[in-house]
């Protein structure tokens, strides 16, 4: 093979070794009643665009985005609570629709047809006529037409929403109970997606079921930031198989926070609990690994360790103010944030499989939710990825004539997981 021959294989080899393998959409909240939301959008080692909604639309994305969904492999939503918009984009960036019809939204979840979203307010407009709710509502949007095509009542502030055989699993709050007539709500609201009737009404009695939830298979892991007073925090793994069975025993509550929590590839909860009180006006922080089996079968006596993957637990003990974790379920790859003290910008961290911190990066203000989009373009469906027959993908590494090697040499230059590196 000539030298001009090694040359041209080596560069379509980096060509090839080099394609995006970590893209990840991270959405910066702002400051709530500022309009100034933006998404980051974060590729590799790199961050494209901290401004990246405004760099493909030339427009602000709103106020206070608070949640991302992946739906198919041409459409993202997005819940932009006080713009009361739910607005749509491709994997691009591009805009192509916004919904404007639910005030107050909160979290997402879709079956690839329609698109669920949780209320706190109280109308909604729909294809059949404005409707008015004492409580919240869960909001249905058609992608046929973008449009709501049906709206249920269930309890005050909702605020996550989950997919699990048909059935909608909503985790009310009664987070407005310190200004409205009525107390914290204890409840998760179970409504026929199809149908949108309510089915069931599952009392934890845990109040202030708040933040979004993970999903692993029929698990879910519910935050409980208590009262911020004399109520304490807690948890709640839910499992949603023994509620549509009717079993009583379908959920345990854990004496501690998981304020900002993701799901494993294996299966099982990662979760930072942040408690505050406004007696003490600060902040006690709480950090676990969380098996939903375990802890359903032996109702919370096992399952769940203080330990974070690698040096997690380290990294997130070195933040100001942690804000969110995130689990790439392609890769992998884990990502946390930092809010810092929530009015300038954020920081945006990078670990392996294993635990190890890779990168970190400035983001913007109050970096709070995540969504990795596939690297090959093709979207499968979270239910299908974060399943516990899932296991890290391991990373073999070659040289520059993509030759696999076994033991690497200091000081000489490889590849792994598609980026270039030298051996130290």
């Amino acid at each position: 093979m000539t030298k001009k021959h090694i040359l041209l294989s080596i560069s379509l080899l980096l060509s090839i070794a080099t394609a995006a393998q970590e893209k990840l959409i991270v959405v910066n909240e702002g400051i709530w009643q500022t309009d100034n939301g933006r998404l980051t959008y974060f590729e590799d080692n790199h961050v494209v665009s901290n401004q990246w909604f405004r760099d493909v639309n030339g427009k602000k994305i709103g106020d206070t985005p608070n949640d991302i969904i992946q739906i198919n492999d041409n459409l993202i939503a997005i819940a932009v609570n006080w713009s009361n918009i739910v607005q749509f984009i491709t994997p691009e960036g591009r805009a192509v629709a916004a919904t404007e019809d639910i005030p107050n939204n909160r979290k997402l979840c879709s079956d690839g047809h329609y698109v669920y979203v949780t209320s706190c307010g109280h109308e909604c407009e729909t294809t059949s006529g404005t409707k008015y709710f004492d409580r919240g509502y869960v909001a249905k949007i058609d992608l046929t037409t973008f449009k709501v095509v049906a709206a249920t009542e269930v309890g005050y502030e909702p605020e996550g929403i989950a997919l699990y055989d048909g059935r909608l699993f909503v985790a009310n709050t009664g987070g407005y109970a310190f200004q409205e007539d009525h107390d914290y709500e204890t409840t998760v609201s179970i409504l026929n997606a199809e149908t949108m009737q309510v089915e069931k009404t599952i009392d934890t009695q845990v109040p202030n079921l708040y933040g979004k939830m993970s999903q692993s298979g029929r698990y879910l892991c519910i935050n409980s930031p208590g009262d911020y007073y004399e109520l304490s925090v807690a948890t709640v793994i839910f499992d949603c198989q023994k509620a549509l069975n009717g079993d009583t025993h379908c959920f345990v509550k854990l004496d501690m926070a998981a304020t900002y929590n993701c799901v494993t590839r294996e299966g099982k909860f990662l979760a930072i609990g942040s408690a505050y009180s406004y007696i003490t006006g600060g902040y006690e922080f709480g950090y676990h690994t969380i098996d939903p089996q375990m802890v359903m079968d032996t109702q919370g006596v096992s399952g769940v360790t203080q330990t974070l993957p690698g040096s997690l637990l380290h990294d997130f003990q070195q933040m100001e103010q942690p804000y969110g974790i995130y689990v790439n379920p392609y890769t992998g790859y884990i990502y946390g944030t930092d809010a810092n003290n929530f009015a300038d910008g954020g920081s945006l961290y990078q670990w392996s499989p294993e635990g190890t911190l890779q990168s970190k990066h400035k983001v913007y203000i109050n970096p709070a939710h995540f969504l990795a989009l596939p690297p090959d373009g093709h979207f499968t469906g979270m239910s299908q990825l974060q399943t516990s027959n899932f296991k890290p993908q391991t990373s073999n590494t070659y040289d520059l004539q993509g030759r696999r090697i076994a033991h690497p040499q200091k000081g000489s230059a490889y590849l792994r997981d598609g980026r270039k590196y030298i051996m130290r």
